[in-house]
């Protein structure tokens, strides 16, 4: 993992492979960002039409490198694009300085260190500057290079950027060393989140998937059930059996338990752990198969959050449940037109056996709400037709609470994930009617999403309030990087879930 320090460094003293400067988009040009006064004293004040001279506007995203001039410590300058400059008496935004450091930790990649002068006005600003480099410098070799490969003197992969130094953070103020430990907390369970989806899936099967769960649970205090599935069975859980019974790797339902001895609410969250998607009987078409190994990403989400919430401490009691299976075709599989009786009690008609997803989270809800939680959340790459509505990078949220699917978009927002509210129409409901069985697994076609979540619905209990986040879109990312998103998992709503186990610590949700 990339370490993170902050330092009160001068930016022309500090010794690091490169400095990060912060440039923003001006009316007549751009504009040397507060943080970098040093170096820009260094370029002798004319960094910024060095810049400009070098093709550089200040635009988002923009990377500049340039030999650092005799006065500064550091090789190189990294001038980091910033996007507009604010308006007079406004800070910069927090996800435009998290998406810039991520930007700026990949362009260092293979550095042993970098120190990041960026503005900071506030503990706000030093979590973000801290989150954007510490996700921005992550990469995936786990199946790269090798013994093999170095004995014939190959180099292997590029490793991420090795440290992060923030300027003009205080170690030793309470603030800003809370928000280097909280950013510090959530990036490694985001990152862990990330290897999980990007692990081959002959690699991470569910009970492989159950194992790195105890592990974590083990050794963050955070206890841990696992139904495999014997237990399933005698238990009567019958659409997780049902989705992994075609498979030569049984299925398993992970419950993680985090509590605290002064919490007053509980927040469970239901994941969905399709560790590998075949379509089932009902398979996938040419050419979609290739990244279903992503389709545990809810699950991984849900993971994430509770170790997270639990390395924080939060005043709050949070339940994971992770539905796990693997949907194969096989003489034992699931067929369309079979029925399962689920854990509810509930009859359905599976129609399409690649609409598999709601029938693990169907289970794990209602075992869930069997606890009363305050709220249920769960998280699922549920369908193809969120992606169609919303595009790759938002997420869809319903609920059967206005106020809590309001309060979940805001949260969203504020942390820097792109969503959407999105309704549950009654009308659909009728839809999944079957004339076999208490309900199908399909229903209308068109607004294909939203019958997946009045699914779900249906197997929450009375009286508890819920939300699905359908993250099919943004959980794995497939074109180049940007930001501190790489390519491949994205540990899309981790950072959602966590600021709502805060919020509800905290009785901000009511």
């Amino acid at each position: 993992m990339t370490a993170l320090t902050l330092s009160t460094a001068g930016a022309a003293t500090l010794r690091a492979d490169a400095i990060v400067v912060g440039v923003a988009k001006g009316s007549r040009g751009p504009v040397v960002a507060p943080g970098a006064e040093a170096v820009d004293k260094a370029f002798d004040g004319k960094l910024a039409a060095i810049l400009e001279t070098l093709g550089a506007s200040g635009a988002e995203g923009e990377v500049t490198k340039l030999p650092a001039p005799s006065g500064l410590k550091t090789p190189v300058v990294l001038a980091i694009g910033l996007g507009a400059v604010p308006a007079k008496d406004e800070a910069y935004d927090s996800e435009a300085l998290r998406r810039a450091a991520g930007t700026a930790a990949r362009a260092l990649s293979g550095s042993k260190k970098a120190a990041f002068a960026l503005p900071i006005e506030a503990a706000e600003d030093v979590e973000a500057i801290a989150e954007g480099a510490l996700l921005g410098a992550y990469a995936f070799t786990a199946y790269q290079g090798g013994e093999k490969a170095a004995k014939k003197g190959d180099k292997g992969p590029k490793l991420p950027l090795a440290e992060v130094a923030v300027l003009g953070a205080k170690a030793r103020d309470k603030a800003h060393k809370a928000a280097a430990d909280r950013a510090i907390a959530l990036t490694e369970e985001v990152n862990r989140a990330r290897d999980l989806v990007n692990t081959p899936p002959n690699d991470l099967t569910p009970e492989a998937f159950a194992a790195v769960a105890t592990a974590a649970g083990k050794e963050h205090g955070v206890k841990v059930q696992v139904l495999d599935e014997k237990a399933l069975a005698k238990g009567g859980f019958g659409g997780i059996l049902g989705v992994g019974q075609g498979s030569a790797n049984p299925p398993r339902l992970v419950k993680l338990s985090y509590t605290h001895p002064k919490a007053e609410k509980t927040l469970a969250l239901v994941g969905k752990g399709i560790t590998y998607d075949s379509g089932g009987i009902s398979l996938k078409p040419a050419g979609h198969n290739e990244t279903m190994k992503c389709d545990m990403a809810g699950a991984a989400s849900v993971f994430a959050a509770v170790i997270s919430a639990a390395r924080l401490g939060l005043r709050v009691n949070v339940t994971g449940w992770l539905a796990l299976a693997e949907n194969m075709p096989s003489g034992s599989a699931t067929r369309p037109g079979d029925v399962l009786r689920m854990y509810s009690g509930k009859t359905v008609e599976v129609l399409n056996t690649d609409a598999e997803g709601r029938l693990v989270l169907a289970d794990a809800l209602t075992r869930a709400s069997e606890e009363n939680p305050d709220a249920i959340v769960d998280v699922a790459t549920l369908t193809g037709a969120m992606v169609l509505a919303l595009g790759n990078r938002t997420f869809g949220i319903m609920a059967n609470d206005d106020a809590f699917r309001t309060a979940i978009h805001g949260i969203a927002e504020e942390v820097g994930e792109a969503s959407w509210p999105m309704p549950l129409p009654a009308d659909l409901r009728k839809g999944m009617d079957s004339p076999t069985a208490d309900m199908a697994n399909m229903g209308e076609r068109m607004g294909g999403g939203l019958v997946a979540g009045l699914f779900l619905k249906e197997f929450v209990g009375e009286g508890i309030t819920w939300a699905h986040l359908d993250i099919a879109g943004p959980a794995f990312h497939e074109g180049a990087p940007y930001g501190y998103t790489p390519k491949g998992g994205t540990g899309s709503s981790i950072r959602t879930l966590l600021k709502l186990a805060e919020r509800t610590a905290d009785g901000d949700l009511g």
